[in-house]
């Protein structure tokens, strides 16, 4: 796993999860752990008014992450990812891609090797 982008190793874990979400808990998005977020053209030189942690996120998904590689690259609790993902969406900044998940009644191959990528960046 990559470091953070952005914040010190050592004091990263010191930013309590309501900081950086300005207190809120709710994302204004459903964004289940396997969506995959890209910076948008204007997210990719996110100088428009972003928080430091919003502006690594831009630069993280410079090429398309899982929810879930994005809360573990930034070390930070999936809620904390879900509000500020969706707080850069509804400014432009990220896209949201369409996962579709299942195949028929199935999940596809292409959806359970994501979550495992998923699951082997969080460890």
């Amino acid at each position: 796993m990559e470091p953070a982008l952005g914040l010190d190793p050592d004091t990263a874990d010191l930013v309590r999860p309501y900081f950086r979400t300005h207190g809120r808990t709710r994302p204004t998005r459903t964004l289940p752990v396997e969506t995959l977020i890209a910076a948008t053209e204007l997210g990719r030189a996110p100088e428009h008014g972003c928080s430091r942690e919003e502006a690594a996120i831009c630069l993280l998904c410079r090429s398309s992450q899982s929810v879930a590689e994005i809360a573990a690259y930034r070390r930070i609790p999936l809620g904390v990812a879900r509000v500020l993902v969706s707080d850069l969406a509804d400014r432009g900044l990220v896209a949201i891609q369409d996962t579709q998940p299942t195949t028929g009644d199935r999940p596809s191959i292409d959806f359970m090797e994501r979550v495992l990528r998923g699951l082997h960046a969080m460890a």
